[in-house]
């Protein structure tokens, strides 16, 4: 696929979801929901060993829902992930490919059954490869906070993602998702990679907040965002995995920003403590919020909207409804 067909593959695919496409929403929280234990640093990752056939069904749930592109079970998926639990390279890279591969399955099988139906409200979804950040392989919380140490470097990032990224690609998704990015460095290692790769596949690339303002690391988004607008490899820019309350200022920050396409796939407003490994108490959104604010984000210059973490199928659904009919 060469880079301008899958730029307007992307482009295509907004503008046939009536200028929004809808993401799909939180995998581990539809994993656990089906009884898959995921307390483990592989995440929901851990699935891709035991139990695929649950990814396989949580990715058809969020079709049936309403979603345009399926994001990969891969976003704590890492080659040093799989080598600390005992597997080989080949079996940690095979696991990479199965990822792709159990989402382009389910997206051609649910493809197959509704495609040929007159009349059917849906897309043929894309699927969008998930490439979390060093920080949740690390899986102590410091996505949320951007500090990796001293001895993270420029080059220690990109030879973390290099294989990964070169693995998933290999397996043949539609798009890249970079997601959880919490500082321009990581931002600034995944562009190069882009470049030096000569990746010709479309991407995004998503910052979490934790304070609605700055990425979490405390660089503001125009220092992080800089090395982003130059790039042509980088088709979007967002955010994910933080509040919906901040959605709304921050897209109206980022169209500011950029010319790219926006992404913003909030979690439900809980808070994860990376260290207690567990969900605290705060103020939260429900479908009917979803439903409220989906068409005001879109409104504001969101070209892709969906969940993260403790979203599910049904929040789905009530975007994809409210976008529909306010379009």
């Amino acid at each position: 696929m060469g880079f301008e067909k899958g730029a307007s593959l992307l482009e295509d695919l907004i503008e046939k979801a009536g200028g929004c496409a809808v993401m799909d929403g939180g995998f581990a929280t539809q994993l656990e929901s089906h009884g898959a234990s995921i307390n483990d640093p592989l995440w929901s990752a851990l699935c891709l060993i035991k139990d695929p056939h649950l990814i396989k069904q949580v990715h058809l749930e969020y079709l049936e829902a309403g979603a345009d592109i399926l994001v990969t079970s891969s976003y704590q998926a890492t080659i040093p992930g799989f080598l600390s639990r005992g597997l080989s390279l080949e079996e940690g890279e095979s696991l990479l490919k199965k990822s792709v591969k159990l989402a382009v399955e389910a997206r051609d099988k649910f493809w197959d059954r509704v495609g040929c139906v007159p009349g059917n409200s849906y897309n043929r979804a894309l699927v969008a490869a998930s490439i979390g950040s060093y920080g949740a392989y690390l899986a102590d919380g410091s996505e949320y906070s951007g500090c990796y140490g001293p001895g993270v470097n420029l080059d220690k990032l990109k030879d973390f993602h290099r294989r990964r990224l070169q693995v998933i690609v290999e397996a043949g998704p539609d798009l890249l998702a970079f997601e959880t990015i919490p500082n321009k460095l990581e931002a600034q290692a995944c562009v190069e990679l882009l470049e030096e790769e000569n990746i010709q596949i479309p991407s995004w690339i998503c910052f979490s907040s934790v304070d609605g303002e700055n990425a979490p690391s405390g660089e503001s988004f125009e220092e992080c965002f800089e090395i982003l607008n130059k790039s042509k490899k980088v088709n979007a820019v967002g955010i994910n995995c933080a509040s919906p309350h901040f959605i709304e200022s921050l897209v109206c920050k980022f169209k500011e920003l950029t010319t790219k396409a926006i992404v913003v796939y909030p979690n439900s407003g809980a808070i994860w403590d990376g260290r207690a490994k567990k969900w605290l108490p705060s103020m939260c959104f429900g479908d009917e919020e979803f439903e409220l604010c989906a068409p005001r984000w879109r409104n504001q210059g969101a070209k892709v909207i969906g969940g993260c973490c403790r979203t599910t199928p049904s929040t789905i659904r009530a975007i994809s409804k409210a976008l529909k009919e306010t379009s």
